[in-house]
């Protein structure tokens, strides 16, 4: 499985920005993906979250009614749409694929098997 990342950039605080995973694979809608991110100095730290159905989908609480997650399975894609950007999303963020997931699991890293390059996003204030 190969997952590609893109839509990164800079953006002034309060804007928008749309990320995309393309991922390669048949089975492909088999897949729970998230979306992690990693800010200098710090930990890498889930964001999001979509079951391989795009019907449950988790996010952290600090993107809550901000971002949005969602995955169509006939094109292989994972996108993150960001609004209300702060100084604080600024970060690299990675698209990975848990191809046997387990409930409750989701935002663990350790529990996904394959990940992105990432790309970096900056929010400037």
């Amino acid at each position: 499985v190969q997952l590609v990342e893109s839509g990164g950039g800079l953006v002034q605080a309060g804007g928008s920005l749309r990320l995309s995973c393309q991922a390669s694979g048949r089975t492909f809608g088999t897949y729970h993906m998230g979306w992690f991110r990693q800010a200098p100095g710090k930990e890498r730290e889930f964001v999001a979250a979509v079951r391989g159905s795009g019907s449950t989908t988790y996010y952290a609480n600090f993107v809550k009614d901000r971002f949005t997650i969602s995955r169509d399975n006939a094109k292989n894609t994972v996108t993150l749409q960001m609004t209300s950007l702060k100084p604080d999303d600024t970060a690299v963020y990675y698209c990975a694929a848990d191809v046997d997931y387990v409930p409750g699991t989701y935002n663990y890293p350790e529990r996904y098997d394959y990940w992105g390059q990432g790309t970096q996003v900056t929010v400037s204030s």
